[in-house]
């Protein structure tokens, strides 16, 4: 008992005496672990992060899209698109929206030549858009019947374009749509299945048709379905819009998106594993030959410890020792900093953290392993060494 404190003693001490190489060692199992923690930890949490939008956003929203064909411009769907597709049993709401090309928004003087380089999308919207997007006013309200009753011309800002026109809350504020002003009465929260909606001015269907003579026509609509019809009810709105006529529409299903970044996350996770594992084996190897010089720099050490009684064995068990507290060392080290990282991360993108726990021991048991491994060929060079030969190399 006393001989293997004795012997773990002077591994220690081999290890605490030379810091700065043994700080070199110490990088490979320690890299190596934190990147696979740190690999494992922020895809799960990013997906974590994605999970909870969904269930907050819900997974049961469908956008249509007018295709039309080959050469057609602005494209349009049925005017009674949305009844049609009400009539689908797994609808509960939907609304349409129309692109207004060639309406051109201006919110000041003066800055009329940059936004016909870069113009806004102007879109004609239902009054119930928000309720099916799920989607809250971020101030005033949104546009109601009253405004087509009345003839009002009201606009609603997305919140992007709220923020580039430098809009204040509760601010009146006039913007010009073509050559007629159009008051704000709103801005739109964050659209995250349909981030193009927060770049875009909504004005009424009524204002669509007799301010910028359109055809009434919708070329979206944003429909929300019961809980899992959401797939089979997408397959089933084309037919419903066109009666199975020429018209082509498409369909898609935003959440979908989301659910394949998560799967992307898991390609990446596999990614950085194997490049921890990467990181390992070149650790491996820098211990292997790091430890190789360090028999060659304590050629003395070695050789009075052979004179005065020490076996083989005990010479390579101190170096394998030694191996193996780097691999202990460098994966509890590498854990802590990759568990760090984590929480860094998660903390500067709001994610929900996820720590995979149970895999961390495995991780520090291949640094080890490598560790062991890479310092046997040192220990057994070590316990060859004879002591004559010691007095050549020292």
């Amino acid at each position: 008992m006393s001989q293997t404190r004795d012997l773990i003693g002077v591994a220690w001490s081999g290890l605490t005496a030379r810091k700065v190489r043994t700080l070199l060692i110490l990088l490979g199992p320690v890299i190596g672990v934190a990147s696979m923690v740190g690999a494992v930890g922020l895809t799960e949490s990013a997906k974590g992060a994605l999970q909870v939008q969904l269930a907050k956003l819900g997974t049961n929203l469908i956008i249509a899209q007018a295709g039309g064909t080959f050469g057609s411009q602005n494209p349009t769907l049925p005017s009674d698109a949305v009844r049609r597709v009400d009539a689908v049993s797994s609808v509960t709401s939907a609304a349409a929206t129309t692109n207004l090309s060639g309406v051109i928004s201006i919110p000041v003087q003066g800055a009329a030549t940059y936004y016909e380089a870069f113009p806004v999308p102007v879109r004609a919207a239902d009054v119930n858009l928000p309720a099916v997007l799920q989607v809250r006013l971020i101030d005033g309200r949104w546009l109601d019947a009253a405004d087509s009753q009345l003839h009002l011309r009201s606009v609603v800002l997305g919140s992007g374009i709220a923020k580039q026109y430098g809009y204040l809350p509760g601010e009146t504020r006039t913007i010009r749509l073509n050559n007629t002003n159009f008051g704000v009465v709103g801005v739109l929260g964050s659209v995250p299945l349909d981030p193009t909606l927060n770049n875009a001015a909504f004005v009424t269907q009524w204002a669509a048709k007799h301010v910028f003579s359109t055809n009434g026509k919708p070329n979206e609509l944003y429909i929300r379905t019961r809980n899992g019809t959401t797939q089979a009810t997408a397959g089933a709105i084309p037919t419903a819009i066109n009666l199975g006529g020429p018209d082509q529409v498409s369909t898609q299903v935003p959440s979908n998106v989301l659910a394949a970044q998560a799967q992307a996350n898991k390609t990446l996770q596999k990614v950085a594993l194997f490049a921890g594992l990467l990181v390992l084996t070149v650790g491996g190897l820098g211990i292997a030959n790091v430890m190789s010089i360090s028999v060659i720099q304590r050629s003395s050490e070695i050789g009075i410890r052979r004179a005065v009684g020490h076996s083989r064995s005990k010479i390579g068990a101190q170096f394998l020792l030694e191996s193996l507290f780097v691999g202990v060392l460098g994966g509890a080290l590498g854990a802590l900093i990759g568990i760090g990282v984590v929480y860094l991360v998660s903390s500067l993108e709001h994610w929900v953290v996820e720590i995979g726990y149970g895999q961390i021991p495995i991780w520090m048991g291949l640094a080890l392993l490598v560790s062991v491994i890479a310092g046997l060929y040192p220990s057994i060079k070590a316990a060859r060494l004879e002591p004559l030969e010691t007095l050549r190399l020292g």
